[in-house]
């Protein structure tokens, strides 16, 4: 009788899980419907409806009619029409010293025959009872970035080093704002939770006001600005944007998780990597990214199981490429320093810190490298078949460094001469990965050699091999949609081309099924017991 084993039945149990999440999405979009008619309330707005915006800066989140309201701009839009404009804002003293100022949006029906030359003409029509408003931050707190310099160059270098110790103000430079367009009709009881903050009704509870919405999820880092002492206006580009029921909905409810992971300690970096796969792409692209996020999670969860049991069997090192297993060991810490000197998501960052550990227990076993309180580091010798795969492992090294080290050593000295960077340690992480992405590729070769040399690809861990060459073409996808340094989104896609003669390899070489020894390093060491029975 069959019996799944536990990796598969939390296989399963994930997946399931990530498909239940995937339909929660799909049942956003699906708009309630109202069959009786005396309790059903619809939108006041119809597809070309026109409207007026009117906006004001603010420094208090709580601003009265008075003088709270300071006048920005006002612009008539249609409700299914994008539309854009910049505006200068006024920055006061209280934002230039590190103070905080808020953009307050009322949202109107279309203005006719006023007269803006008058005095606060705009009392009049923000007071109308049709009038929708919403209030959201135009400043934000955040760390400076690092200032770049020529390092050969002592006149480039900044006067006056920025303090990086504490957030400053930064002005947003891009808000995103939108009017629900679709014309939904539902019951009182049928009002989604999340649409239930934002919904206000006419004075007959018939109809709801235009539902006014700031796209806190288009408001990325990149768009910041930061306020010197110096400044006393900014430009701020305004967008208008329709937003469909669904998308409303699904904004809402992921602005309201972003707010709980910062409650959790994730930071504004970490939860802006994110912003970007919700806001800039539909909902079939993001459902393909959950279903496509779900099965790399999983592969990555298997390829550590397997890569972990084949390792923590391992007897020898015969076939395997020393040379490579240290290479990568060194690498993946180069770019996990790397990824911390550039201050990635920790979406990024932990995932390489995990697999920088892996790499470096992976040297300890292939240098037969161990530890005892009692006699502290012991160093295990090589057998003959060991001995002679490190030979060809030299053999290859040293072909490929007449390649390798001109090429390393020629980037080093074009980054120092022609690319600032911040420091001279940011230029050995920044160089060092540089070598590792653009060349790093190189040193899957010696294995490829020796696989090459003994005509055999058995000695590899292919089960975890394989989720892992599975785990690269779908990064190939991920480095579109999550940012990350360039860098790091080419060399997703370096390993492709080694994967494929790996591969072919293993279609060249087949294996012998009567060859024990190398079927048995095909997935997994035997155990002891097992050997005791064939024995």
């Amino acid at each position: 009788m069959y019996r799944p084993s536990l990796t598969t039945i939390l296989s399963v149990a994930f997946l399931g899980y990530m498909a239940n999440s995937m339909w929660g999405i799909v049942q956003l979009y699906i708009p309630p419907t109202c069959s009786q008619e005396k309790h059903c309330i619809s939108s006041v707005l119809s597809e070309s409806s026109e409207l007026s915006m009117i906006l004001f800066t603010s420094t208090t989140p709580r601003p009265s009619m008075g003088n709270d309201l300071k006048y920005l701009t006002s612009f008539d839009i249609v409700v299914k029409d994008e539309y854009t404009e910049t505006t200068k804002v006024k920055l006061p003293k209280s934002v230039i010293n590190n103070g905080s100022m808020f953009l307050c949006a009322f949202c109107v029906p279309k203005l006719k025959d006023i007269d803006k030359s008058k005095t606060k003409w705009w009392q009049s029509a923000i007071s109308d009872p049709s009038a929708s408003y919403t209030l959201t931050r135009l400043t934000q707190y955040s760390i400076p970035e690092a200032e770049t310099f020529n390092l050969l160059g002592e006149e480039s270098k900044p006067e006056k080093v920025q303090d990086r110790s504490r957030p400053v103000t930064h002005l947003r430079s891009r808000i995103v704002m939108s009017v629900m367009s679709d014309q939904v009709r539902m019951s009182v009881q049928q009002v989604p939770g999340e649409i239930g903050h934002v919904i206000h009704l006419t004075k007959d509870r018939k109809k709801y006001l235009p539902i006014l919405f700031v796209n806190e999820l288009t408001m990325r880092m990149r768009d910041l600005r930061i306020v010197n002492m110096t400044d006393t206006e900014s430009d701020v580009n305004l967008v208008y944007e329709p937003i469909s029921f669904g998308k409303l909905r699904l904004f809402l409810q992921f602005s309201g998780a972003l707010g709980s992971m910062q409650n959790m300690g994730f930071t504004e970096k970490d939860t802006d990597e994110v912003k970007g796969i919700f806001a800039d792409t539909n909902l079939v692209l993001l459902l393909i990214t959950f279903g496509v996020s779900a099965i790399h999670l999983l592969f990555d969860f298997l390829a550590f199981k397997n890569d972990v049991n084949f390792w923590r069997g391992k007897k020898t090192m015969e076939g395997l490429s020393r040379k490579t297993i240290l290479w990568r060991a060194f690498s993946q810490s180069i770019i996990f320093l790397y990824l911390m000197d550039e201050e990635t998501s920790l979406l990024v960052l932990i995932p390489a810190g995990v697999g920088a550990v892996i790499e470096i227990w992976k040297v300890t076993k292939a240098l037969h490298i161990k530890f005892s309180f009692s006699e502290g580091f012991s160093y295990g010798s090589d057998t003959a078949d060991e001995a002679n795969t490190a030979q060809l492992d030299d053999t290859a090294m040293k072909y490929l460094s007449w390649i390798l080290y001109p090429l390393c050593l020629g980037g080093a000295v074009y980054s120092l001469i022609f690319t600032p960077h911040k420091s001279w340690y940011s230029w050995t992480i920044q160089t060092t990965v540089n070598g590792v992405y653009a060349f790093g590729f190189l040193f899957m070769l010696p294995q490829l050699f020796l696989n090459y040399k003994l005509k055999s690809v058995a000695h590899l861990p292919w089960r975890a091999f394989m989720y892992k060459a599975f785990n690269t073409f779908i990064d190939d996808l991920f480095a579109f949609i999550i940012t990350m340094p360039t860098a790091h989104r080419v060399a997703c896609f370096r390993d492709d081309i080694v994967f494929v003669i790996y591969l072919y390899q293993r279609y060249l070489y087949p294996v012998d099924p009567n060859r024990v020894d190398t079927s048995s390093m095909m997935d997994e060491e035997p155990s002891s017991s097992e050997q005791k029975k064939k024995n």
